[in-house]
């Protein structure tokens, strides 16, 4: 049989679920997750092989309207994306259901004849009623050319889309290694996992003017050390990311290195420094290591 091999860009509002749906199809953490919305900055591409196909699975940053140069980056980016692949997946938050956000990007679909499928995910949160009624809502816009319903949190339903999504690839070689779950270099999935981190423990608005940098990434017979800057804007910031005596990042820094020993099998050393830059965001440095435009 001829391998099949694919691209395939996962769009949608910011916490639809997007970078969870990835994690669990590969069956790897490749894309990091958290409860706040805008989490995924890059573009991420997970590696799902299943038997003579491969699927990449392309994360892309939630769409919504942009207020800053990184937001309108970030956007540029998940666009991009979509051009290019094979097939398209609008992701819902089903349980928040049609929003702002969500109505935005079906209209750019619409107008520029960008068909995709159509993705119901959070159905463990939702009864089966709204769920059928959301979806006619949805498909009245002639949009999608077929609907799934899933939860990637518990996995349910996530097969039934697996097997569609390995029928619609088409044929040719494969883009990776079949062992390969991502194509994220091991300095930026490291200072990705520590940025989960911080999205994990501080508070709602902190962690978008914040960053993680990789200055170092050493391995040898003893393991790996990283050496990380987390960049803030101000210095009452930085304050409140090292927390009292230092408590606050040494716990970012422990939740980090257990994830990172996990991830890569071995013994990590984590060192994390915090410094002050202001408007880091207008740094092209930062936008280069994510692959994103600048200039967008």
């Amino acid at each position: 049989m001829a391998e099949k091999c694919g691209f395939v860009t996962l769009l949608g509002a910011p916490n639809a679920g997007k970078s969870t749906l990835v994690n669990y199809m590969v069956g790897a953490k490749v894309s990091i997750v958290s409860p706040k919305v805008q989490t995924t900055r890059s573009r991420v591409r997970g590696i799902v092989v299943k038997g003579d196909c491969e699927i990449v699975l392309i994360d892309t940053p939630g769409i919504f309207k942009p207020k800053r140069r990184l937001d309108r980056a970030m956007v540029a980016a998940a666009w991009q994306e979509a051009e290019y692949s094979d097939l398209r997946l609008l992701l819902v938050d089903a349980k928040r259901g049609i929003d702002d956000d969500t109505r935005s990007i079906m209209d750019s679909l619409v107008k520029n004849k960008r068909k995709c499928v159509l993705v119901l995910n959070k159905t463990d949160l939702v009864k089966p009623a709204k769920l059928v009624e959301l979806s006619a809502e949805l498909n009245k816009s002639a949009l999608f050319s077929e609907t799934f319903m899933l939860s990637a949190a518990t996995g349910e339903g996530v097969d039934t889309l697996q097997e569609y999504l390995v029928s619609r690839m088409p044929e040719g070689p494969f883009m990776f290694p079949a062992d390969q779950v991502s194509d994220l270099p091991d300095k930026l999935l490291a200072a990705e996992i520590t940025r989960e981190k911080l999205y994990m423990n501080l508070n709602q608005e902190l962690p978008y003017i914040s960053t993680v940098q990789t200055e170092s990434f050493k391995e040898d017979d003893k393991g790996i050390r990283i050496d990380q800057t987390i960049y803030v804007e101000k210095n009452n910031q930085k304050q409140i990311v090292i927390g009292k005596n230092g408590t606050m990042v040494k716990k970012i820094g422990t939740q980090a290195r257990q994830e990172l020993e996990k991830l890569f099998d071995c013994r990590v050393h984590l060192f994390l420094f915090v410094k002050v830059r202001e408007k880091w965001e207008d740094n092209p440095e930062h936008y280069r290591a994510w692959g994103l435009d600048f200039n967008a």
